[in-house]
């Protein structure tokens, strides 16, 4: 008699995540930004890389994030692998909110927020879209994933250093 042996979504063990995270980030800063970004489409999220001040050590963290597009503004989920606990570059955004992204066009200026009511169910629907049984993924973390709008905005003189193209002389 057969039995359906999968009583929930599957994720691969913490140890794997990680190192696949990693090699990601790597395989980036390597090919120097010509590798690990892709933009999102209508059937499939994308991934940029995500740069915020460190909370308690104020330097700059870099990590890279699936998103998908919503206007001018870029939504990802704060996830954390789908394992308990607010991944640190959320924590990091909460406590810092302007960071830069880099979505394979250069950099750009961003404010990260979490959406909250019917914007956050708007958003987590079109993310089930491209990435179905988000709520059962979701339980595994025991506590709601926050949705999190990254809003472009201009850069303040003082800081456009951020934001300008690595090697480029004025």
């Amino acid at each position: 008699m057969p039995t359906d042996r999968r009583s929930g979504p599957r994720v691969p063990p913490r140890w794997f995540v990680r190192s696949f995270w990693s090699v990601h980030r790597a395989v980036y800063r390597v090919t120097g930004g010509h590798l690990g970004l892709w933009r999102p489409n209508r059937k499939k999220w994308g991934a940029l890389s995500l740069t915020t001040t460190g909370r308690r050590s104020g330097r700059e963290r870099g990590v890279i994030i699936g998103y998908f597009e919503d206007g001018p503004n870029y939504v990802s989920m704060a996830m954390n692998g789908w394992s308990p606990g607010e991944p640190a570059w959320w924590l990091n955004l909460q406590a810092h909110p302007d960071a830069v992204v880099d979505v394979g066009a250069g950099r750009i200026a961003v404010k990260g927020r979490a959406a909250t009511g019917d914007e956050r169910a708007r958003l987590w629907s079109t993310f089930q879209d491209l990435d179905g049984d988000l709520d059962a993924y979701e339980a595994l973390r025991g506590q709601e994933t926050a949705v999190v709008v990254l809003e472009p905005c201009p850069v303040p003189p003082r800081d456009q250093s951020m934001t300008s193209d690595r090697g480029r002389t004025a």
